[in-house]
C-alpha cells in the first residue's frame, strides 16, 4: 500500500512543479485554502496520522474493528471540515520547504509501516472523524486516499491561476 501513497504523493508533487511560490501562496477562492495550505494540511495529516499509529502500537489496546469504505475519501461531494489540529498555516511557505517536510513526514510513514507487526496494525485502532473506528492498517492507505481528494483540490485552485 506504501507504493500506491508514494505514486499519489508523486502525482500531488507534480501538480505543483512550475508554480511559482508566489502562485502557492496566493489566495485564489475567498475564504479557501491556498494551494500551499492544502500542502501543509497534508503534511500535517501525514503527521498525525503517523504519531497516532506509533502511539497506538506502544500503547493501545487489541481490539477488531471492520474495515470502513477508506475509498470514498476521494468523493469530494461530501464536505468534511479538517480537524483543527490538521488547519494548514497561513504564513508564506516555499515549495522546497514544504517539499523538505513532506518528505519528512513520509520517511516517518514508511519507517513505522515496515518496522510494525502486521497483526498489531490489524488489531489496534483509532478514531477517525467520518469513518469512525479505524483500524491502523487501514490508517496507512487512508492517507493516499486524503492525498488524492486534495489532488483534486489543486487541480480546482489552479484553474483559477492567473
Amino acid at each position: 500500500m506504501e507504493n500506491k501513497n508514494d505514486q499519489i504523493r508523486e502525482e500531488v508533487l507534480q501538480a505543483v512543479e512550475g508554480l511559482t511560490d508566489e502562485q502557492l501562496n496566493e489566495e485564489l477562492e475567498k475564504g479557501r485554502w491556498t494551494i500551499m495550505q492544502v500542502l501543509d494540511h497534508l503534511y500535517l495529516m501525514e503527521r498525525v496520522v503517523t504519531s497516532s499509529i506509533t502511539e497506538q502500537l506502544a500503547e493501545g489496546e487489541h481490539r477488531r474493528v471492520s474495515d470502513k469504505p477508506i475509498q470514498l475519501t476521494v468523493d469530494r461531494s461530501t464536505k468534511v471540515e479538517a480537524p483543527s489540529f490538521v488547519e494548514p498555516s497561513k504564513a508564506f511557505i516555499t515549495l522546497a520547504d514544504m517539499k523538505e517536510k513532506l518528505a519528512q513526514s513520509r520517511q516517518a510513514l514508511h519507517q513505522i509501516a515496515d518496522e510494525a507487526d502486521d497483526n498489531m496494525l490489524e488489531h489496534r485502532a483509532y478514531p477517525h472523524p467520518a469513518f469512525g473506528e479505524l483500524s491502523l492498517k487501514q490508517w496507512i492507505p487512508f492517507i493516499g486516499y486524503h492525498e488524492k481528494r486534495h489532488l483534486e483540490q489543486i487541480e480546482e485552485l489552479k484553474k483559477h491561476l492567473q
